[in-house]
């Protein structure tokens, strides 16, 4: 006993420092590959920082909070609970991502809100899963950059993906996971008394902003995609209005502070016509305030989405820059060479399959990247199972991802899922390619 107090208090931070000590002192600086990968790390955090963390995260926060505060457990537990209809459940987990255009980071906040109401584990994953793989943006601009037989094979295995991992993660876990719901059951939570129509609107102009905000730009501005595009600021800037009436109706937010939040948040909006991100965030920043200063429900919303903004964005910051320095951001090159994984994932072998499966597991892809990333690889050979492979895993998954589900699922059940995900990438990809070749 003495020797393990001995070896806590004196010799396991002495190990610390002197490995921190050590790797300082070897730092191969001057290698330029080296010097490129960290500038690889920095860089890709920037933009990270730039383009994701204020349109992306910050809304999503706010939702996972509002689920915590404003959706009632038992709703939770009714529709994607451990007990519930399996059919219902998993439907409505496996094609959320066609609604979401969300990548691997910003969907955690949504899958860490309902998971800790109640959801079920099998739900909440094949939800993770579905999230940022089903985008039908991200598909029908697959279909047409790489083919329709390989846009096609995408969405068919992205649903079919996200259902039968949850129900394997779901019956390998099944007795915790029951034990996990019996006890929140047993919690006590406040009773939402708001009609569903006025939640629904809430809900529903939440997720409007998060999505319309984060519309990514299609090939062809002509069509419908190309329109909403166009729009999409008008659109947000629409929803947000409606956000801040439902406020101020039915949640009980002070008339003055929403009408000081939109005023500001119109005055920006004049001021800077060409940069739609100024008034976003004065109203992110708006509703901030008006929910850490108030007293009821809505400052338990803010303390909700604060928790999750706490013990998720410092993950997702290391995350990004472990994968910046190993791989790079699209189109440059990290610590690995690109050459490297041109080669490593050519022809249709298990291996290859295997390869893009893992890397693209790891790397972190934002929505839409994926498709430009995957044309540039197969006019480097890459083949055409190995390009499933890597759409299949790569925008579901990503280190900073795999770091924020472990500090909510554990260490097991995320390298579970994690394996689970590469190994079905991989051999749908191999099948693939093989009937691609035929």
């Amino acid at each position: 006993m003495i020797g393990r107090e001995r070896w806590m208090t004196i010799w396991k931070p002495m190990t610390a420092i002197l490995a921190i000590f050590l790797a300082f002192y070897f730092l191969p600086l001057g290698w330029s590959r080296f010097d490129n990968a960290l500038v690889e790390a920095l860089a890709l955090a920037q933009w990270y920082a730039q383009e994701h963390v204020i349109l992306c995260l910050l809304p999503a926060f706010y939702i996972s909070g509002a689920i915590a505060v404003f959706i009632s457990q038992a709703s939770v537990m009714r529709y994607l609970g451990a007990g519930a209809n399996k059919i219902l459940a998993y439907g409505v987990a496996s094609v959320s991502g066609t609604i979401l255009a969300v990548c691997s980071c910003t969907v955690l906040p949504l899958f860490a809100g309902i998971y800790r109401m109640g959801a079920g584990l099998g739900p909440a994953i094949a939800f993770l899963y579905s999230g940022p793989a089903i985008n039908v943006l991200a598909i029908v601009l697959t279909a047409a950059v790489l083919g329709p037989s390989l846009g096609t094979a995408r969405a068919v295995g992205a649903i079919f993906f996200s259902v039968v991992i949850g129900l394997i993660m779901a019956a390998l876990y099944r007795n915790e996971d029951q034990a996990r719901v019996k006890a929140q059951m047993m919690a006590s939570f406040p009773e939402i008394l708001r009609p569903l129509w006025q939640n629904m609107l809430y809900f529903g102009s939440l997720a409007g902003i998060l999505v319309f905000a984060n519309w990514a730009k299609p090939q062809e501005v002509a069509g419908l995609w190309g329109a909403i595009y166009t729009a999409k600021w008008m659109i947000t800037a629409v929803l947000g209005a409606l956000l801040a009436v439902v406020l101020w109706r039915w949640f009980g937010a002070r008339w003055w502070k929403v009408a000081a939040g939109v005023l500001l948040t119109g005055v920006a909006a004049l001021l800077f016509p060409a940069q739609p991100q100024v008034p976003f965030v004065v109203g992110l920043i708006g509703l901030t305030v008006l929910t850490s200063t108030s007293q009821n429900e809505l400052g338990d919303w803010f303390d909700q989405s604060w928790g999750f903004a706490r013990q998720i964005l410092p993950l997702l910051f290391v995350g990004v820059l472990i994968a910046g320095f190993l791989l790079g951001r699209p189109g440059h090159e990290g610590l690995i060479p690109s050459t490297w994984v041109a080669v490593a994932v050519g022809g249709n072998s298990l291996l290859a399959n295997f390869v893009a499966s893992f890397l693209g597991a790891f790397m972190y892809f934002a929505t839409l990247t994926e498709v430009p990333i995957v044309q540039g690889l197969v006019g480097a050979g890459m083949g055409q199972g190995p390009a499933l492979a890597l759409l299949l895993a790569g925008p579901a998954l990503s280190l900073p991802n795999m770091l924020v589900i472990r500090s909510v699922l554990g260490t097991q059940k995320t390298l579970v899922f994690v394996t689970l995900v590469i190994v079905f990438a991989t051999l749908t990809g191999w099948i693939y390619g093989a009937w691609f070749a035929v």
